[in-house]
């Protein structure tokens, strides 16, 4: 799946964009327990990780999602699956919260 091609060894930045946010009310009220706080990202909200490293106030959930995609984007890498994306220098990757998952655009900055 991965193929990184970063030639230079220098690290590029990855934009990471809130692109939709989804609540599934009917599997909440069936299966989930009553939680405090949830995830509080908003659409459009733009985080960069640098280094390929997690960017701060940027959750754990989301990041154990996307973190290999990003890794591989910031080391020059992409073309994941052979083509998915139109850009082949970026991903679609959701958080893996069955009831209310986040949609990120990743993709390499510079």
């Amino acid at each position: 799946m991965l193929n990184s091609s970063n030639q230079q060894g220098r690290m590029k930045k990855v934009k990471i964009t809130v692109k939709r946010i989804a609540r599934y009310d009917d599997l909440i009220a069936e299966y989930e327990n009553e939680i405090v706080h949830t995830c509080s990202l908003t659409g459009g909200e733009v985080f960069v990780s640098l280094g390929g490293e997690k960017p701060p106030l940027l959750c754990d959930s989301a990041w154990d999602s996307m973190e290999q995609f990003v890794k591989e984007l910031a080391a020059g890498g992409g073309n994941f699956f052979d083509g998915w994306m139109k850009n082949p220098h970026s991903a679609m990757i959701s958080c893996n919260d069955g009831f209310r998952p986040v949609s990120f655009l990743i993709e390499a900055i510079d």
